[in-house]
């Protein structure tokens, strides 16, 4: 009988472990950037390889860095928001084109339209990888400073912008060069 035992006691304690974790929402994964400065990058632009692209020349922006692929079906579903967000002027969005091919990527922005201001094209993904991103797509706020405030894994919905980017930029297109913004707007962004 005690040989049956241990192997239950076992198996309730991996059962108690996977319903924790069934309870958890994956999008509220904590980023370990958010408060701290966003990795520093220099890379090709996708759309002109001739050129480049660093975090360094973002500074003194605040903008959105987005996280895609041409090979990434939920960045499909995001596309037409990112659109929407750049015709409205709101804020700039930069890409981050993470371990695809050029001419693949190229493609679905000629076909669909390109929201980016620019794209940064990370091939091997290390960009990618330094920025913690663990699937496509993700999206960062980032303030004038080059500190990430926020980030979104999965795609970007109309009810984030509303009720959480666009107020955020607000307050950090207002705010001094410590880009304080009010702990009420980033709990907003977590619940």
């Amino acid at each position: 009988m005690f040989k049956y035992v241990i192997p239950l006691i076992l198996f309730l304690v991996l059962a108690g472990f996977l319903y924790a974790g069934l309870s958890l929402k994956p999008r509220e994964v904590p980023s370990p950037f958010i408060g701290k400065s966003a990795p520093e990058f220099n890379l090709p632009q996708l759309m002109q390889p001739e050129k480049s692209i660093s975090r360094d020349e973002l500074l003194g922006k605040v903008y959105l860095l987005n996280v895609w692929a041409s090979w990434c079906v939920t960045c499909k579903y995001e596309h037409p928001l990112l659109m929407e967000l750049q015709r409205s002027g709101l804020i700039d969005v930069y890409g981050l084109n993470y371990k695809d091919k050029r001419e693949d990527a190229r493609l679905v922005l000629r076909s669909t339209g390109n929201p980016y201001v620019a794209n940064a094209y990370d091939e091997d993904g290390r960009v990618g990888i330094d920025y913690g991103v663990t699937g496509t797509p993700e999206t960062f706020l980032i303030d004038k400073n080059g500190t990430v405030v926020h980030k979104i894994i999965g795609s970007l919905t109309p009810d984030d912008l509303r009720n959480c980017i666009l107020p955020l930029v607000e307050q950090l297109r207002k705010a001094d060069s410590n880009n304080q913004v009010s702990r009420e707007a980033v709990e907003a962004c977590v619940s």
